[in-house]
């Protein structure tokens, strides 16, 4: 046989075809520089819908102050702030704004937006940090304990527990808080973030960073630190538990899905007590949703926090942007909501960051 009909009989082994996305090999590097490209339809689908939306009522200086001046004042007013435009300049201009950082200026208080941004958002950010904690500490373990326990009175109560915390409004969840801790047993603070000694201590410092935790660890005051930690249990509280529900049901269901696998099927038959095999084998993989979860649960909280900081006085971008919904400062609430869908969008970046390295599953 010749060696020609040789090579058609038996062809050279060729590699399998391999998946590429402008030319980049690796999944994980693939899968990041896709999810970060959305983050930028993302946002601009979202900054149009408040821009739309914000404009359906009219202009925002007549929303903010009409009635309370002329209509020759308001008419040199809205002429001079550029709402008597056309829609889609109006529009254009907007965007090119929100892109070099400028969210405008508020026309109640004439303060820029952007200024209240980096000032109310550390507030809104450190009150995110301590209701996230809460929800990992609370969630998480009693979780466990309820798949430890699965079908007995323990995992009943904590199964109703996580119902109530979920559907337990977040303002109501505040006033009985505030009613049992600080009214009756008088043991924590009924509102603010720090009292007025900490304040006037913190104001010394320079270039604060307006995370109060932050600040008062920089300023070395054991008391300013205890005084900071002691405002901030109740809001923390009222707002993780929240999330702490989700979080508890979601790492029972998994922990569970993870005791049927072979694995911990082999383990058991090798005479592992059930307790290891919950907090050594099936606790890990019950994780990788809750990191997912954390993403989808931001937007929930930054929802949250608006009540809470209202219930709480706790002058965050929730408390600022009540106050400004009042006043119907439209440019204010729109720089606000604005922000926040920014976070969150770069917040579920990072989320899908971590579970990628985490879970290989994630970058195919």
């Amino acid at each position: 046989m010749s060696q020609s009909a040789s090579a058609v009989i038996n062809p050279a082994p060729s590699e399998p075809p391999t998946r590429r996305s402008w030319g980049i090999t690796n999944p994980l590097a693939r899968f990041l520089i896709v999810r970060f490209l959305l983050i930028f339809p993302t946002v601009f689908i979202l900054v149009t819908m408040v821009f739309v939306l914000m404009r359906s009522i009219g202009d925002p200086i007549t929303a903010a102050l009409g009635g309370r001046l002329t209509a020759a004042q308001l008419a040199e007013r809205i002429s001079s702030a550029g709402y008597d435009r056309p829609i889609l300049v109006q529009y254009f201009e907007y965007l090119g704004q929100v892109f070099t950082g400028n969210f405008g200026t508020a026309i109640t208080d004439g303060r820029p937006v952007s200024e209240l941004l980096v000032t109310y958002g550390s507030a809104t950010l450190e009150l995110a940090f301590y209701a996230v904690l809460v929800a990992l500490i609370v969630g998480i373990p009693l979780g466990m304990v309820a798949a430890y326990f699965r079908d007995k009175w323990p995992d009943a109560v904590l199964r109703v527990a996580a119902i109530l915390a979920y559907a337990t409004p977040v303002f109501f969840a505040g006033l009985l808080l505030k009613l049992v801790f600080a009214v009756w047993l008088k043991v924590l603070p009924v509102a603010g973030r720090a009292s007025t000694r900490t304040e006037l201590q913190l104001s010394t410092l320079e270039d604060k960073t307006g995370i109060y935790l932050i600040d008062a660890f920089r300023l070395g005051s054991p008391a300013a630190i205890g005084d900071v930690l002691s405002h901030a249990v109740l809001p923390g509280l009222a707002l993780g538990l929240l999330t702490a529900g989700i979080f508890l049901r979601l790492v029972r269901t998994n922990v569970i899905g993870s005791l049927s696998m072979d694995y911990v099927d082999a383990a058991r038959s090798r005479g592992v007590s059930e307790y290891r095999l919950v907090r050594k084998h099936a606790y890990k993989p019950a994780l990788i949703p809750i990191i997912t979860v954390i993403g989808l649960q931001i937007a929930l909280l930054l929802g949250g926090a608006v009540l809470t900081e209202t219930t709480f006085e706790w002058k965050g971008l929730g408390f600022k942007l009540v106050e400004y919904l009042g006043a119907r400062d439209f440019v204010a609430v729109q720089g606000i909501v604005v922000l926040l869908a920014v976070i969150v969008a770069l917040t579920n970046f990072i989320v899908d960051i971590v579970a990628a390295i985490i879970d290989p599953r994630v970058r195919y």
